[in-house]
């Protein structure tokens, strides 16, 4: 090869390259939450969890508790809440985030950032989204799965949706109602004081994801729910 196809051959490199890149940043922004779902991947390429644990799932409330273990010491939990995630993100990434762990039993916290980031998505939906996650587990998880939806909860932030969010456990609870291996856990009326307003004191300062006392009442509220592996 001569200097001048080396330098085309170099040439061509170089945009190969930079258009694989271009490639793979519009995939990760076509992709919310990539990120996310590879440092669980990572994780798990060093140590995988056995099966038959107790899969965390859902959104940023999951999230943000990164010292779930110490709430429930002495049970086997994966914590997989991610970023914002709405329903249609946990669907897409119900293989990532859930089934590969062939879990024991799944809590889901998901539905309120469905209404919150996206103002015309109505409580009917919500629930349509959410019947949409539950038949994927429940063709790829073991019929004995026990599934637990946590309820969406009220905030100071977001208490201009509470009408919707009420709705939408509603509409949840309802279907629950009507299925197997799965309950409804009502965390909402948990974090109402005796007017029925949102406690104020259970929250970070962006009024939207909880302090430690706010989870207490979250750790109160799901261990009855919790199964030994």
């Amino acid at each position: 090869m001569n200097y001048l196809h080396k330098a085309v051959f170099k040439v061509a490199c170089i945009l190969s390259f930079t258009f694989c890149i271009g490639q793979s940043d519009s995939t990760v922004q076509a992709q919310p939450f990539k990120q996310e779902i590879v440092q669980f991947q990572k994780s798990d390429s060093i140590v995988m969890p056995p099966k038959g644990q107790i899969v965390f799932a859902g959104s940023s409330s999951f999230t943000k508790w990164k010292d779930i273990a110490m709430y429930f010491p002495g049970y086997p939990i994966i914590n997989r809440g991610f970023g914002g995630a709405a329903l249609l993100d946990l669907i897409f990434y119900a293989d990532e985030a859930i089934i590969k762990y062939q879990p024991n039993q799944v809590f889901i916290y998901c539905g309120e950032n469905d209404m919150a980031v996206v103002d015309t998505v109505s409580p009917a939906t919500v629930l349509d989204r959410f019947k949409t996650l539950h038949t994927i587990l429940l063709k790829k998880l073991p019929s004995a799965t026990k599934i637990i939806f946590v309820s969406i909860k009220p905030s100071v932030a977001r208490w201009h949706l509470e009408s919707k969010f009420i709705e939408a456990n509603k509409l949840i609870e309802a279907y629950i109602a009507t299925q197997k291996n799965i309950q409804y856990l009502d965390i909402h009326t948990l974090m109402l004081d005796e007017n029925k307003e949102v406690l104020k004191d259970i929250f970070i300062a962006d009024k939207l994801h909880m302090n430690p006392k706010g989870y207490l009442i979250w750790q109160k509220a799901i261990a009855p729910y919790l199964i030994s592996k």
